[in-house]
């Protein structure tokens, strides 16, 4: 049963084709003074809002799915300035994300501005809900969604200070250089979406490895020990050494 003291979030994994080589994702690098993986690579998203909650509540289906879709379109246009699960024109984004940033609720918004949600174009991929940790814990919900054709991110200047382009396997060399940082669930999800050549093959992967909640354990192995999750949900790696591993 999920802690209710957790924090339900969500996370979205906007991805889009280049013309070589694998898909790229959108990261957002962290301000280093955020309470949370502050300086980290991440993918946009954040928590579940009040709001969110109520415009799922006029939408009807599952409230928690749907509240986390809403808040995964919200956070991934306030924070890069991109617009995913929403139809609106590229004309009206830097408004409606001012206003966005400044707490006016999406549900508010949207007939103002001409845009219609469409969250079905959000895939679940994943869970990931901790225990035990010495920071928040997030309930939280990550999706695959393609990019907008064009989109181009820009820093909110607040809470991130850098928004970018990157094929997955390229942040984790980078971080196994020491030139980024990013926290155990951003690497196990990055090992996994280093295997996909496409959107298609994201999305074929996703459906293939139901969403089941993942809540890291410790255990020892060797001499050593290890933080897990489990091994049949499609990640490639699936332990790493608690003493290398960045949890927050």
């Amino acid at each position: 049963m999920p802690d209710p003291a957790a924090i339900p979030a969500a996370t979205v994994v906007v991805m889009r084709e280049a013309e070589s080589g694998p898909p790229e994702l959108l990261m957002v690098e962290r301000a280093r003074a955020m309470s949370f993986a502050g300086g980290a690579l991440v993918f946009p998203g954040g928590r579940v809002d009040p709001e969110d909650r109520a415009l799922a509540e006029l939408l009807g289906g599952d409230q928690d799915d749907l509240a986390a879709r809403i808040a995964a379109v919200r956070e991934t246009l306030e924070e890069a300035g991109v617009a995913v699960g929403l139809d609106v024109s590229p004309n009206a984004i830097p408004e409606l994300r001012r206003r966005l940033y400044a707490g006016e609720p999406i549900g508010g918004l949207l007939a103002e501005y001409g845009a219609t949600l469409a969250l079905d174009r959000l895939v679940p991929f994943a869970r990931w809900l901790p225990e035990k940790v010495p920071h928040k814990a997030f309930d939280t919900r990550f999706y695959l969604v393609r990019a907008p054709e064009g989109a181009e991110p820009v820093v909110d200047g607040n809470e991130n200070v850098r928004v970018f382009w990157s094929s997955a396997r390229a942040v984790l060399a980078a971080a196994d250089a020491g030139e980024a940082t990013i926290i155990f669930p951003t690497r196990r999800n990055l090992e996994r979406l280093a295997l996909f050549g496409s959107f298609q093959d994201a999305t074929a992967d996703a459906i293939a490895h139901p969403v089941r909640t993942i809540t890291p354990w410790i255990e020892t192995r060797g001499d050593a020990e290890h933080l897990c999750i489990p091994d049949d949900l499609g990640y490639p790696v699936t332990a790493e050494r608690l003493d290398r591993a960045i949890r927050a």
